[in-house]
């Protein structure tokens, strides 16, 4: 098993959840976290609570260093409206979230490293920064040279996750467009996301 993956598998069995709704998650075996001390249940306190809930938020996307999820946080805050669902969209926005929600990639880790090794097009311009913003309209595709990689047509042909209405894909010409940034609600999180706890853990 490579890091990557282990490492991936590790944030499950941490957080208790199968928080990619993957088959191959460990925790589907073992609903304990991982160490000698993982079978220890302790009822969380509120601190604990909104802890665990920034933890799976940040995980979900590929484990999102802190700096850069409190700055996500910060510029939510900044906008107008419910800071929760600001959140949202604007991690939804990211352009290795979108890759993976237009399903051209298994997971959410495979989906930054496409993006890192310049295999992606926005708007006919190859961009390899997995955290740029993809904004309402833009074009998203996988350059001619890569729709064969192994990990493409493994997402492509995936039946693990449906297309949400935010984006329209066409994966016979792996391209789709991102139509607008989706509420909380229109998200298919696996496991419920409380975007309001996160907003609590960073107000304290």
């Amino acid at each position: 098993m490579s890091k990557r993956a282990n490492s991936k598998h590790k944030i499950d069995r941490r957080l208790g959840v199968n928080l990619w709704g993957r088959p191959k998650s460990p925790i589907n075996r073992r609903e304990y976290g991982p160490g000698q001390h993982g079978q220890r249940r302790k009822k969380p306190t509120d601190f604990g609570t909104q802890l665990m809930a920034k933890q799976k938020l940040k995980g979900y996307y590929g484990n999102i260093g802190e700096k850069q999820f409190h700055k996500y946080y910060q510029e939510a805050v900044r906008r107008r409206g419910d800071t929760g669902e600001n959140l949202i969209g604007l991690l939804e926005r990211r352009l290795d979230a979108v890759v993976y929600r237009m399903k051209f990639v298994p997971t959410v880790f495979a989906a930054r490293q496409l993006v890192n090794h310049g295999h992606i097009l926005v708007n006919g311009k190859r961009l390899n920064i997995p955290s740029y913003q993809v904004k309402d309209g833009d074009v998203i595709e996988i350059k001619q040279k890569s729709r064969e990689l192994p990990v493409v047509l493994e997402g492509v042909s995936s039946a693990e996750r449906d297309l949400p209405d935010y984006v329209d894909v066409d994966h016979k010409d792996m391209k789709g467009t991102y139509v607008r940034a989706p509420q909380l609600a229109d998200v298919p999180y696996p496991v419920q996301m409380e975007p309001n706890l996160v907003v609590e853990f960073y107000s304290r």
